[in-house]
């Protein structure tokens, strides 16, 4: 039995090319045989660069309705069109509706911000130019402004401008937006960003997508690894 709440599940249609990028990643195979579940509050795509988080974001971010470059499903613009079309191949299971919603994407953020400054709404983020601010600075405006209740949020990367510190926050920030029912989908490399207890991680492979512990996702030994032992493991990256 499926939840209550914004997004259920995904799946591509029969009809999904087979050949040719990004049909050809193992994440978009994946997809033609079995739906991604959602979970109800955060579920969260890890993996190396090139499996696809990206790519199956900005998909799954264009089939509900938002703008491939990132913004709410009222901020239209183009910058330049570089997302694929996979997203004419995703069917979504919805539930009941959100009434905010938001895609955010660290690699076209500075775009978003030039067409909130041309089209006069910096009132909706916190009444000044998010060119104004740091990169870091600039998302917690976003993040504070509109992860608010009764929404479904789609994040790209959102650690990208953050320091550790910085992550904790908007950790927070995310946990009262989902106490008061927001939904959130978030591709992250980040082990504290991925830390939200009450969620589903997926980790996307050469055998296309698994459900994970926390514990056990790369991201997290590495960076667990490295911390207990500086050292050791620069003598072992450093060798000849």
């Amino acid at each position: 039995m499926l939840y209550d709440q914004f997004l259920q599940e995904a799946w591509l249609d029969e009809a999904t090319p087979e050949e040719g990028y990004p049909y050809d990643l193992p994440v978009v195979r994946a997809l033609r045989q079995k739906p991604l579940r959602f979970h109800p509050k955060v579920t969260y795509l890890v993996g190396e660069n090139g499996t696809g988080k990206s790519t199956l974001m900005e998909a799954l971010a264009a089939a509900l309705g938002f703008n491939p470059e990132g913004g709410s499903r009222n901020l239209r613009f183009s910058t330049r069109e570089t997302h694929s079309d996979l997203h004419e191949y995703v069917h979504a299971a919805r539930g009941k509706r959100a009434h905010r919603g938001y895609f955010f994407r660290a690699e076209s953020f500075y775009n978003v911000a030039s067409a909130i400054d041309d089209q006069d709404l910096t009132q909706y983020y916190g009444n000044r130019s998010l060119h104004t601010q740091s990169h870091g600075e600039s998302f917690l405006a976003l993040a504070r402004n509109h992860f608010s209740n009764d929404g479904l949020f789609l994040l790209d990367e959102p650690e990208a401008a953050l320091s550790p510190g910085r992550q904790l926050t908007i950790l927070s920030i995310l946990d009262q937006s989902i106490q008061a029912g927001s939904q959130y989908v978030i591709a992250t490399h980040s082990p504290i960003l991925m830390a939200h207890p009450d969620s589903w991680i997926y980790s996307l492979n050469e055998s296309g997508l698994e459900r994970v512990a926390y514990e056990d996702t790369e991201h997290v030994q590495i960076t667990k690894n490295f911390l207990a032992n500086p050292a050791r493991m620069m003598k072992y990256l450093f060798e000849d």
